[in-house]
């Protein structure tokens, strides 16, 4: 039940970080340019996948650091996942330009995205035992 509700967390995250992309994408990147726009957009995103984290994990129910830190490799496995399907079958780019997005020397954060993402969890977990 604990990687189903995981599961189901992350499709919120997803949802939300779609969203996140869109509007950076229209609002933000003209403004900005793309590069600067992806590379402020790290910290929202970062802020939105530790937020939707600190929202739900009590509901998770997972209480275990191995639980937690298996939880935040699920999802980023399934992100690194998501994120080919929809450059490849989505936008159609090749893997080049999907491996570029996670090389830091190109300016890319993603890469760290990645960290926040698999430290959600453990993150989540014990600022709401601090409670």
């Amino acid at each position: 039940m604990i990687w189903l509700r995981a599961l189901a967390v992350w499709l919120i995250m997803m949802a939300a970080e779609t969203v996140h992309g869109i509007l950076r994408t229209v609002l933000l990147a003209p403004q900005v340019g793309d590069l600067r726009a992806r590379q402020i957009a790290f910290f929202t995103g970062s802020a939105i996948i530790l937020g939707t984290a600190y929202l739900f994990i009590n509901w998770i129910r997972a209480r275990s650091f191995k639980e937690l830190l298996v939880i935040g490799l699920m999802w980023m496995l399934l992100t690194l996942g998501f994120e080919a399907a929809i450059g490849i079958y989505g936008f159609g780019f090749g893997w080049e330009r999907i491996i570029a997005e996670y090389d830091p020397r190109s300016g890319s954060l993603m890469l760290f995205g990645l960290f926040v993402l698999v430290l959600a969890p453990l993150i989540a977990f014990r600022l709401r035992r601090g409670q």
